[in-house]
């Protein structure tokens, strides 16, 4: 049967009828199977299923998963479990000694090996032997005391001062670092109750020496070992860089010479303005090399650096090495005093009311406020003519300069230094408080000039020496000497 269909379009145009036949399908036109087959080669059945999810791609991906993963699952083969032979339990012998073999934890019954019980030929002890000899090593701490540190290791009171006394012959025993370390040797003793005898002792004393204690008979005797050291300073040369800092350490200078030689060559030229990356660093360290190994680095002796074929050459110099000269034998200091404290302004110089007094008169110094405690520093270099209590002033500290001047120092909470010591600029000479006719912790700042006070914000130094004569000789001696110096890097 067939049924004949035509569209309108295809009646006014007198087009062909299309055909449907009922009860038979009609075979597919030539290459559809082709087609069909290329159609479902290019569908992609297996799209990742992190992305586009919803999508029908995604859902074709996720049945495809599904049924590979049941696929497998059908095709897992069944393969019965083969059980494994149980051994059988021990006990008695054989369990004891299984213990003793095994790791387990104690609570459960573990051994470290089979106990043997003793036998006809032991005996018992009637007490614990001890060792003929026992070495240890004791550490002196900050304002330790010598024998104590001795006695705290098991030594004899008496003996311990004699060592002391032993030792004194070469080297102060106060005079030893904080963390030296002392390597003793004990010996047997004779009861219980007696300490052990000290058989041995050694510790480094300083740089150069080593210190030996041996038992000669009944006797301690103190044996002295000098180390030599090379005393050759260290020179470090290079170029500036991009940073002058970075290139003197990576040459091998130590932080703090690195700083104390870049505060030398700022007070000629500036570092950021005049040094350029071509310009050469050179600098001579102290340096002592023993002949164990150690190596000390000290101070910055000589500070140089080379810019557009000029030299900027500075070396310490003086009988405490404090001040800079320049290479020709010229030494120069200039700038404002500096100030004693760091603080704030409380009062200046001038009359006023006194905050106590209730009084109008002359108030002949600076009041710089600050935290109870915070260190004084010495505004120059000088000597202390004063410390002590004055007065109204509390705890003073009067300190005499060079060229008349003098500066005062009061309230402080503690007194650093004493009468007739040298302190340097910078040095703490106290600390502030609120000693003597005081509202509050701060410091008093005064500032003599021949005898007669004056403003210290209105003052300023500037101090020029030339040496000359045999200390000039001597000074350019020394200058080539350090220039003489090999270079090379800190080890």
């Amino acid at each position: 049967m067939r049924l004949f269909l035509r569209s309108d379009h295809e009646l006014g145009q007198g087009g062909g009828a299309a055909a449907v036949t009922f009860g038979r399908v009609a075979p597919p036109p030539p290459g559809a199977l082709d087609r069909l087959r290329h159609r479902l080669h290019d569908i992609d059945w297996t799209p990742d299923l992190g992305a586009r999810i919803g999508s029908a791609d995604w859902w074709r991906g996720a049945v495809s998963c599904v049924v590979l993963v049941g696929a497998a699952c059908w095709l897992l083969p069944r393969v019965p479990a083969v059980a494994g032979a149980t051994p059988a339990p021990l006990s008695g012998e054989a369990w004891e000694e299984a213990r003793t073999q095994s790791i387990m934890p104690l609570a459960w019954g573990a051994t470290t090996g089979r106990r043997l019980a003793a036998g006809d030929l032991v005996r018992p002890l009637a007490e614990t032997p001890e060792r003929p000899q026992v070495e240890l090593t004791a550490t002196v701490g900050a304002g330790d005391d010598f024998s104590a540190v001795l006695q705290r290791a098991g030594v004899a009171g008496a003996e311990a001062r004699a060592v002391e006394r032993l030792v004194a012959r070469s080297v102060s025993p106060g005079s030893l670092k904080p963390g030296t370390q002392l390597d003793l040797t004990l010996g047997r003793r004779t009861e219980k109750t007696a300490p052990r005898p000290l058989e041995a002792l050694s510790f480094r004393a300083r740089f150069d020496l080593n210190i030996l204690v041996n038992r000669t008979g009944e006797a301690l005797v103190m044996t002295p070992q000098p180390i030599a050291v090379d005393n050759t300073p260290l020179r470090i040369r290079g170029l500036v860089g991009q940073s002058l800092y970075r290139s003197a350490r990576a040459a091998g200078a130590p932080a703090k010479a690195v700083e104390a030689y870049i505060r030398a060559i700022a007070s000629r030229v500036s570092i950021g303005r005049d040094v350029s990356s071509d310009n050469v660093f050179d600098m001579v360290i102290e340096q002592a090399r023993a002949a164990t190994g150690e190596v000390q680095l000290g101070k910055v002796l000589y500070a140089g650096i080379e810019r557009d074929g000029r030299k900027v050459q500075l070396v310490r110099w003086g009988e405490d090495g404090g001040a800079w000269y320049d290479a020709s034998g010229t030494g120069e200091r200039r700038g404002q005093m500096a100030m004693p404290v760091d603080g704030r302004m409380t009062s200046n110089y001038g009359a006023r009311i006194h905050p106590i007094l209730g009084i109008r008169r002359m108030h002949y110094g600076l009041d710089i406020g600050a935290p109870y405690g915070a260190p004084i520093r010495a505004a120059m270099d000088g000597a202390v003519a004063f410390a002590g209590r004055n007065g109204g002033y509390g705890n003073f500290v009067k300190l005499a300069h060079g060229n008349g001047y003098a500066t005062g120092y009061g309230h402080m909470s503690r007194i650093a230094v004493r009468p007739g010591t040298r302190v340097s600029q910078g040095q703490v000479i106290g600390y502030v408080g609120s000693t003597g006719l005081s509202t509050g912790p701060h410091l008093h700042y005064e500032l003599w000039r021949n005898g007669a006070p004056v403003n210290p914000r209105s003052i300023s130094y500037s101090e020029v020496q030339q040496l000359a004569g045999a200390e000039l000789r001597r000074f350019r001696a020394y200058v080539a000497s350090l220039l003489g110096a090999r270079t090379g890097g800190a080890n």
